[in-house]
């Protein structure tokens, strides 16, 4: 999808005034997660986006999410049609997609794909603890091969996100690194994700960072806080996620920055619409 005038002035304001300012370096677009304001009408939640100054979503195309797969070729256009009336987009489609020979799932990609949508976030690949694991990653990737050309026919790019807990493949990254060896990072990528980078590498998080850059299609953006041994979601800038980050992410501005506000839960609509809004205060100052 080609940039609408206000898409172009909010691109350019998110750059920053002037490329002596040395801004010009901040990502293109910021995306909304909308997980938690998807029972919002299309269009209302639109607008919200807008106001706040986003320029796309994360939609959920997936089991409970804002479009049902079954229900793809009637809800996704209403959708898209309702987004383009706020100059708004789908940057990337939250899927349940993880194999090609699902034909909902690859009905979904093809009603996507021709709507113009092109990105989408994988499902996750899980690990039986039981098994040798380099076996189970050796058996993915017929899958991921298949699912890659797929991918191409169609012209679109999965985004794998790491994800923290011990039996997702990738949650270490490098097992993800080695999984997607020969693929094309056109067909599937890797959206880094700093919380959950950050939660299983500590401080190694910049290792992973340098580690995907050459596959890197996304940057997903949340916080945690330690609490009781176990990972808390918090606004983004008050939990363990380092500032020092968003110095190294802010020079890949070819890519979707996609904020995911996930601390509130069901607190409500209102107040997820709320965090959005202050998240993505706190992600354009960060990324100054």
């Amino acid at each position: 999808m080609g940039f609408t005038r206000r898409q172009f002035l909010s691109a350019g304001a998110l750059a920053g005034l002037s490329l002596a300012q040395n801004e010009a370096s901040r990502p293109s677009i910021f995306c909304a997660f909308v997980k938690f304001v998807q029972d919002l009408p299309d269009r209302e939640m639109a607008r919200e986006l807008a106001r706040l100054g986003y320029l796309g979503i994360e939609a959920t195309i997936r089991r409970k999410g804002q479009v049902e797969p079954t229900e793809v070729e009637d809800g996704l256009p209403k959708l898209v049609e309702a987004l383009q009336a706020e100059e708004l987009e789908i940057t990337i489609m939250a899927s349940d997609v993880n194999r090609a020979d699902d034909l909902v799932m690859e009905k979904t990609l093809r009603v996507a794909a021709a709507l113009g949508v092109k990105r989408y976030r994988m499902a996750y690949y899980r690990y039986d603890l039981a098994k040798p694991l380099r076996t189970q990653l050796d058996n993915l990737r017929p899958q991921v091969r298949e699912l890659a050309a797929l991918n191409k026919e169609l012209g679109m790019q999965a985004l794998y996100q790491n994800h923290a807990g011990a039996a997702y493949v990738g949650a270490s990254l490098w097992d993800l690194d080695a999984l997607l060896d020969d693929i094309d990072p056109a067909q599937i990528a890797v959206g880094f994700d700093v919380r959950h980078a950050t939660v299983e590498g500590g401080t190694t998080w910049k290792t992973s960072w340098h580690l995907v850059q050459p596959r890197l299609g996304a940057v997903y953006v949340k916080d945690f806080a330690w609490k009781d041994r176990k990972p808390s979601n918090v606004p983004l800038g008050e939990g363990q996620v380092d500032p020092r980050f968003f110095t190294l992410a802010k020079k890949r501005a070819d890519v979707p920055f996609t904020i995911h506000v996930e601390y509130l839960g069901k607190a409500g609509t209102p107040e997820n619409m709320a965090a959005l809004g202050r998240d993505l205060g706190t992600a354009k100052r960060l990324l100054r």
